[in-house]
């Protein structure tokens, strides 16, 4: 129960709606046991040829299925509310869980597994706590009325039939001992399965664009076969242990019906007695023989809160609570002092003794191979990774001293990979602004040179786009991008290869409309075009995580052995031959 245990936070709120199900549930519980009495009196009244008493008998019998009836259904609705309200909490806690985990619990995370572990596995959590532990406390519930009744009837018929009760129990508990562990690794397999489905699906284009249809059929395949053998797993465990578990119950049975029928014949207990006896050691054996059941709903959810648990117990590392709540304006000076970066503890160092100094307003170029370090960089400054060495500070203070909320709202950020969302071109571009006019919203629009091709759109401004921008070129969704960290108005811009997308023309205008928003603001340019970076004010030339350059792009056109200007020649003669082409 330690699962449940840690899991407490979010049900313990609701035990009123649990204490509802379990009062109702002794009403279930104690029709059901009042039925064999009323059997055995209406039995031995006949008998004994008291027939006036069967009208009185009938009409406890529709009073009891009244009762039932209704406490039945109280017990189903609050034990319902019960599940559904404890999984919405949980269900909230898990999202904003994720929504603070850092990068680093992403470079290892699946998308399928987790979407897995937020569906079928809250889902599998939730059974429980609805239907299967109500089921238990009834099986409890019943199991001890129904004893009751049966020791008052015969004490001795009663302890001959209780005495493969043990081995049954047993038998339960060796069940769940080899069922969870095949649970979990169900919980697993699912979430594999998912993976490749989401995978798939989001790049449905590299697949059709590179004729692997049939091949990510077979890898479904062998996902699918997976999950399918772990089910078999599970059903030959099933296959083993229900038989044994019914056997040992129908001994009780026999038992019963050999020894108890000799009573009755000696007059030991009354022919309605027997008969009632016998009712109500179906009320044990069939409790019992559904504690499998209930075993098996109890390790799906065992197996599921586990995998939950793996989440709410990622750390977080950064603790945001010691901060102050309010907005901050920096003004965007920004020093890097020997700072080192090595992404885990197995990796090498992305980034070595970085040092750098932004003053307000100026722009810094970032240039190198791929692989440099050149996002690194940014990555560090956005508190995307923690470093591992050195200082970055902030308008004179340590990064550590302003919260991620503060640092991010200052920082407006165009990523190489750009993401836009299932929802509107206007949602999109004020994604960072909630309260963002119409007004405002155009004009950065126009400003990323967006506005034209946004206009010409069915619905402009409205039209909803598909999943990651899908319906326009690599270009379009970059300029939208661009718009978005224009309208956040911040004091640092970062431009991670923010014109890769886009032609030569396009990149001309975007950087017109930057200069004039550049202005005032610390700019950061990640770039493989000098022409992106050649008008900053700072080159820094990365090479295996180095600095191996600085300076403007007239003094490293200076050093003609250098790595920059081994790149300008490259650009250089390349865009020289397209012109001759043309």
């Amino acid at each position: 129960m330690i699962t449940f245990k840690r899991l407490k936070e979010f049900y313990l709120p609701y035990k009123k709606y649990f204490f509802w199900s379990l009062i109702s549930l002794l009403g279930v519980t104690g029709m059901t046991v009042v039925y064999p009495i009323i059997l055995q009196i209406a039995i031995d009244s006949v008998r004994a040829g008291e027939y006036d008493i069967i009208p009185i008998l009938v009409l406890a019998l529709l009073v009891a299925t009244l009762i039932k009836s209704v406490t039945a259904f109280i017990n189903q609705y609050y034990g319902d509310l019960f599940g559904i309200s404890s999984v919405y909490q949980l269900r909230k806690a898990l999202y904003k869980k994720l929504q603070f985990l850092p990068f680093k619990y992403y470079d290892n995370a699946k998308t399928g597994d987790l979407m897995s572990r937020l569906t079928a596995d809250v889902e599998g959590f939730r059974f429980f706590l609805s239907f299967g532990f109500a089921q238990l406390v009834n099986l409890i519930l019943l199991m001890v009325f129904s004893f009751s009744v049966m020791f008052f009837y015969s004490v001795p018929l009663t302890l001959m039939t209780i005495v493969t009760l043990p081995f049954l129990c047993v038998a339960v508990y060796m069940f769940d001992k080899r069922v969870h562990p095949r649970f979990r690794g169900i919980r697993v397999s699912l979430a594999a399965l998912n993976t490749k489905v989401q995978e798939n699906v989001s790049g449905v284009q590299t697949v059709k664009a590179l004729s692997q249809e049939d091949e990510e059929s077979k890898r479904f395949d062998s996902k699918n076969e997976d999950y399918r053998m772990k089910h078999i797993d599970i059903a030959k465990v099933w296959g083993k242990y229900f038989p044994l578990m019914e056997t040992i119950g129908n001994m009780s049975s026999v038992i019963l019906i050999g020894f108890g029928g000799y009573l009755a014949i000696s007059g030991g207990m009354s022919p309605g007695e027997f008969v009632a006896f016998f009712s109500l050691i179906g009320f044990i054996i069939g409790p019992i023989m559904q504690l499998g059941f209930i075993m098996n709903t109890f390790s799906q959810s065992k197996a599921s809160g586990e995998r939950l648990l793996e989440i709410l117990d990622a750390e977080e590392r950064v603790d945001e609570q010691r901060f102050d709540k309010e907005k901050v304006r920096l003004l965007g000076e920004v020093q890097y002092e020997h700072v080192d970066l090595a992404y885990n503890s197995e990796s090498s160092t992305a980034l070595k003794d970085i040092s750098f100094h932004a003053q307000k307003g100026q722009t810094i170029g970032l240039v190198g191979a791929t692989g440099s370090g050149k996002s690194s960089v940014i990555q560090l400054l956005t508190r995307f990774y923690q470093k591992t060495d050195g200082e970055i500070y902030l308008d004179g203070k340590p990064i550590e001293e302003y919260s991620m909320k503060q640092i991010r709202s200052n920082i407006g950020v165009v990523l190489q990979e750009t993401f836009l969302f299932s929802s509107t071109i206007k949602d999109n571009i004020s994604y960072g602004v909630a309260n963002a006019s119409m007004e405002e919203i155009i004009a950065a629009a126009k400003r990323a040179d967006a506005h034209e091709f946004i206009s010409e759109l069915p619905e402009g401004y409205d039209t909803v786009l598909g999943e990651r921008g899908l319906g326009l070129s690599g270009g379009q969704k970059q300029r939208i991008a661009i718009a978005r960290a224009i309208l956040m108005d911040p004091a640092i811009l970062i431009m991670d290869d923010a014109t890769s997308a886009v032609d030569m023309q396009t990149e001309v205008k975007i950087q017109k409309a930057f200069r004039e928003v550049m202005e005032g603001r610390t700019t950061f340019i990640i770039a493989h075009r000098i022409s992106s970076v050649k008008h900053a004010d700072q080159i820094l030339v990365l090479d295996q995580g180095e600095v191996v350059e600085r300076g403007t792009h007239e003094q490293l056109l200076q050093n003609e052995s250098g790595m920059y200007r081994r790149i300008y020649d490259i650009q250089n003669q390349d865009q020289q031959y397209v012109l001759q082409q043309a």
